[in-house]
């Protein structure tokens, strides 16, 4: 009888989480299709009223997703990182840049997925240490326009292969790059640099890596350099 009843319960919080799963989603592709325009976020209109970002925030609380569920658990962490992001500026808000406030990505503590947790844990010890996929790159938000852009709906469990390849091409064949064909180099957004180990794996050279996911490929004998980071609020 109790192992009957404890079956019950367990199915029980299984639906529930699942619920909460499926309402965050909707909620957060909600936002985002109401607050971010070409890449760009409209904080200021946020900053007057906060109620649909409190409320995404409170259902993340409570989101119980194991790493074996791997699509549902990466689209959660993408998403709740890039929604905690836009928090953390409005926080702060009006600010210049995430880097104008102090701690920003390594201190201030969010609750999401039943942990007080930060920016810099979601990104390097729930997602890129787990899942060895330098495609995180594009699609996890600092608030910044050196960032990729953010995208106006949310990653979603059924969909995120796919959209984390067209955020991929979309950065490599964009902005991320800058190619100089009369002196053959090519210039990389500094993430590029900062996780060179995540662009190189399995043998692959970051030249590999870009050609990888661009159009136009880039020769071999091209000169890869860095060009500085823009942290800059990506504000509409």
């Amino acid at each position: 009888m109790k192992r009957h009843l404890y079956l019950i319960t367990f199915l029980f919080s299984l639906a529930i989480s699942a619920q909460d799963l499926d309402t965050f989603f909707s909620k957060t592709n909600t936002f985002l299709g109401t607050h971010v325009k070409n890449g760009k976020v409209d904080y200021k209109t946020i900053h007057k009223d906060q109620s649909d970002l409190d409320e995404i925030l409170k259902i993340a609380e409570k989101i119980s997703v194991k790493a074996s569920d791997g699509n549902s658990y990466q689209a959660f962490w993408i998403n709740a990182y890039n929604v905690s992001v836009i928090k953390g500026i409005i926080d702060n808000y009006p600010t210049k840049s995430p880097l104008d406030n102090t701690g920003f990505f390594d201190k201030t503590t969010y609750n999401l997925g039943g942990k007080s947790i930060t920016l810099n844990d979601v990104e390097h010890k729930l997602l890129r240490a787990k899942f060895k996929d330098a495609r995180f790159h594009f699609v996890l938000v600092c608030g910044a326009i050196g960032c990729p852009p953010l995208i106006n709906e949310a990653y979603m469990p059924n969909t995120l292969d796919e959209q984390l390849e067209t955020q991929t091409k979309k950065a490599i064949n964009g902005s991320f790059l800058r190619v100089n064909e009369k002196k053959k180099k090519v210039e990389a957004s500094e993430i590029m640099k900062w996780y060179e180990d995540d662009f190189t794996m399995d043998g692959m050279t970051k030249i590999d890596f870009i050609n990888k996911y661009r159009t136009e490929q880039i020769p071999d004998n091209y000169k890869l350099s860095y060009f500085s980071y823009n942290w800059t609020l990506n504000k509409q």
